[in-house]
C-alpha cells in the first residue's frame, strides 16, 4: 500500500487528475454505448485521441470537460462510421447473387451460412474471418487490429455465440423456393 502511495504521489499532478476520471469517464461510456464491451472499445478509443491530441490540453484548465469532449466525439464518429458502413454492406448485399440451383442443396446450405456471416457486425466478421479463415493467433489478430486481447477474444465469442444460434434455428434460415421436406412413400 505504501508502495503504491509513493507512486502515487511522483506522478504529475495531470496524470493523477486524469486516473482519477477514470470511473466518471467509463460511466459516461457505458451510457453512451449502452453496453460494457462497447464502452469499453470507446474509452479505449478516447484515451487513444486523448493521448494524441494531448497538446491541445489547457493546463490551466480541468482535464475532466476535454476528456469528456473526446470521448462523446468518439462515439458520435463511430455512429457515423458505423451508418456509413452499414449502408455499404447493404449497398454490397444488394449484389450478391443469392439465387442457387435447387438441386445443389449443399451450395444452398452455403450460401445460407455466407449470408449469417455477413449479418454479423463489421468487428465481429472480420475477427472470426482473422481467427477462423486466416488461422492468425489471437495475439497476432488483436495485434493486426490494434486491439487488446480480451477484446478479440470478447468479439469473437459474440461472433461464434450468433452463428450457433443462427444453427441451433433462434434466426430463422433462408428458405428455400420449391424445397422443403420430402415424404417418400
Amino acid at each position: 500500500m505504501r508502495a503504491r502511495l509513493r507512486i502515487w504521489g511522483k506522478m504529475p499532478k495531470r496524470t493523477r487528475e486524469i486516473l482519477e476520471l477514470l470511473p466518471r469517464l467509463r460511466r459516461y461510456a457505458l451510457v453512451l454505448a449502452r453496453n460494457q464491451a462497447d464502452a469499453d472499445d470507446l474509452l479505449q478509443e478516447a484515451f487513444l485521441r486523448a493521448h494524441e491530441r494531448r497538446a491541445t490540453l489547457d493546463p490551466s484548465r480541468p482535464a475532466r470537460g476535454w476528456l469528456m469532449s473526446i470521448l462523446h466525439n468518439a462515439f458520435i464518429d463511430g455512429k457515423r462510421s458505423q451508418r456509413a458502413r452499414s449502408r455499404r454492406e447493404a449497398d454490397f448485399a444488394a449484389f450478391i447473387d443469392m439465387q442457387v440451383p435447387a438441386a445443389q442443396e449443399v451450395a444452398v446450405r452455403l450460401d445460407q451460412i455466407r449470408a449469417a456471416f455477413f449479418r454479423l457486425p463489421a468487428e465481429q466478421r472480420e475477427v472470426l474471418h482473422l481467427i477462423a479463415i486466416e488461422e492468425m493467433s489471437y495475439a497476432d489478430a488483436a495485434a493486426f487490429l490494434h486491439i487488446p486481447q480480451g477484446t478479440l477474444m470478447s468479439r469473437l465469442a459474440r461472433a461464434r455465440a450468433a452463428l450457433r444460434a443462427y444453427e441451433d434455428g433462434a434466426i430463422p434460415p433462408l428458405r428455400l423456393v420449391g424445397g422443403g421436406d420430402r415424404h417418400d412413400g
